[in-house]
């Protein structure tokens, strides 16, 4: 698994865990009308690179963070928060961030590589967290626990077609907020994220035999050996601690190469090829949504 597969996992377990999914995001109509990017030349912004993170029909489903999301996220959070109440605990979990803040744009997978020097690059910020009960406060009790988690053997195990599993409370307040938003759609919802996630795997490991980023990989490979950084194969394949003069060099040899907009471009149109073999996904992925941003407009507006 690539380094960017694995932080991407990572994210993928909080956004699992609460989000609902982009309704704003980049929809290409066929695999054969990828929107064109942005040129190399005009990746100096953090807004150009952006861009091209958005361009992947698929991851931008997976990772994006827009008014949907909020909503969804927050009617689920405030709903937990009053089911917990009513059986007499104090629930406060942490504020659920506003979409159009940047927040979103931290979790994207760079599937190919460093795109900014190191000391350029946005450090991402973490998910403020739920701070630890007090020993021998309601809240540390096993009653409280079970109020907001259910049983464990209640669970709910959803797992994917390459055996990637996904665990949620079956009852308890986490579990009827979840179930208040999606309604018999929750488990659905869950196959369909975990399909996308998969699918956004397969796509990073197809695109190496698409042959547009071959040969821009080619010519990356070229530009690192005149460089002075011969043998170099693939940018993921730097060394863990590279060196000053070879971050310089493979970010120059990208920009000189049109390597990103390549890469991206011809990941998003692989991307789009699975989506359209798999319209019920997309289908049900939009079904589940509109369901989500309906349901969570009325918790939000007092009517749970």
């Amino acid at each position: 698994m690539h380094r960017s597969s694995r932080r991407a996992l990572l994210a993928l377990a909080a956004v699992l865990a609460g989000g609902a999914a982009v309704v704003g995001g980049t929809m290409l109509t066929s695999a054969s009308e990828a929107a064109p990017a942005p040129s190399d030349g005009t990746l100096a912004s953090a807004a150009s690179l952006e861009r091209l993170h958005r361009l992947p029909p698929v991851t931008d489903r997976v990772f994006a963070w827009t008014d949907v999301h909020y909503r969804s996220a927050e009617a689920q959070r405030r709903y937990a928060v009053d089911c917990m109440a009513r059986q007499g605990f104090r629930y406060s979990p942490p504020a659920t961030p506003a979409a159009h803040t940047g927040e979103d744009e931290d979790q994207r997978p760079r599937s190919f590589g460093l795109e900014t020097a190191p000391s350029e690059a946005r450090p991402a910020q973490a998910a403020p967290g739920e701070k630890p009960p007090k020993p021998g406060s309601p809240e540390a009790s096993p009653a409280y626990a079970k109020a907001l988690f259910g049983d464990q053997g209640k669970r709910v195990t959803v797992q994917g077609a390459h055996g990637m599993k996904v665990s949620r409370p079956g009852n308890g307040c986490l579990a009827d907020a979840e179930k208040r938003i999606l309604g018999d759609g929750r488990v659905r919802w869950l196959q369909v994220r975990i399909m996308l996630f998969e699918a956004q795997e397969q796509a990073r490991a197809d695109v190496e035999r698409d042959p547009a980023f071959r040969n821009a990989t080619a010519r990356w490979q070229q530009c690192m050996e005149r460089a002075g950084f011969p043998g170099q194969r693939d940018p993921l394949g730097l060394p863990k601690a590279p060196s000053d003069a070879m971050v310089k060099a493979d970010l120059r040899c990208k920009s000189e190469t049109g390597y990103l907009t390549t890469a991206y471009t011809r990941l998003a149109a692989v991307q789009q090829r699975w989506l359209d073999a798999n319209p019920a996904v997309g289908k049900d992925w939009a079904a589940l949504l509109a369901r989500q941003d309906k349901t969570s407009r009325e918790v939000l507006a007092g009517k749970a």
